[in-house]
C-alpha cells in the first residue's frame, strides 16, 4: 500500500547524518541523493524512507515537508486515485505524469487531502 515517506529537514546534512546512524543497525543504506532530498531503503531496493528540503523553499514543520506516499499497481490507478481526490474536494499538487528525476518509471500524482495533508500516489513500474 505504502510506497515512501517524506518528512521535512532543516539540515539536511546534518539530518542526514542522524539518519545514517539510526539506519545502519537496520540495514537501510542511501538508495537516492541530491541537493533536495535524501532517501534509504534496503539494499537494492527504492528508497522507503526520505528526508527533504520542502519545494516550496519554506521552513519545514510537521506540516511541510511532510507527505504520505500511497503504491500503486499500475499508472491507470494512479490517475483515477488523484481524480477521486479532486472530485472530493482535494487540492491538486502535482498533475499524474512521469518524473524521471526519481527514476525512469516514477508515474507520481499529488494532492492534499481536505484538512490539507500531503498525499502522493506513485506507481514504480513501466507501463
Amino acid at each position: 500500500m505504502y510506497s515512501h515517506t517524506t518528512i521535512g529537514a532543516n539540515d539536511l546534512a546534518r539530518a542526514r547524518a542522524f539518519y545514517d546512524a539510526v539506519f545502519a543497525p537496520l540495514g537501510h543504506e542511501v538508495r537516492y541523493a541530491d541537493d533536495m532530498l535524501v532517501g534509504w531503503g534496503a539494499p537494492g531496493g527504492p528508497p522507503q524512507f526520505l528526508l527533504a528540503r520542502p519545494f516550496n523553499g519554506e521552513a519545514p514543520s510537521v506540516g511541510n515537508g511532510a507527505m504520505i506516499a500511497l503504491q500503486a499497481p499500475r499508472r491507470s490507478a494512479v490517475d483515477a486515485c488523484h481524480a477521486a481526490a479532486i472530485a472530493r474536494g482535494g487540492t491538486d499538487e502535482g498533475r499524474p505524469g512521469l518524473r524521471p528525476h526519481y527514476h525512469p518509471n516514477y508515474y507520481g500524482a499529488y494532492f492534499r487531502d481536505l484538512d490539507g495533508n500531503k498525499i502522493c500516489v506513485v506507481c514504480h513500474q513501466a507501463e
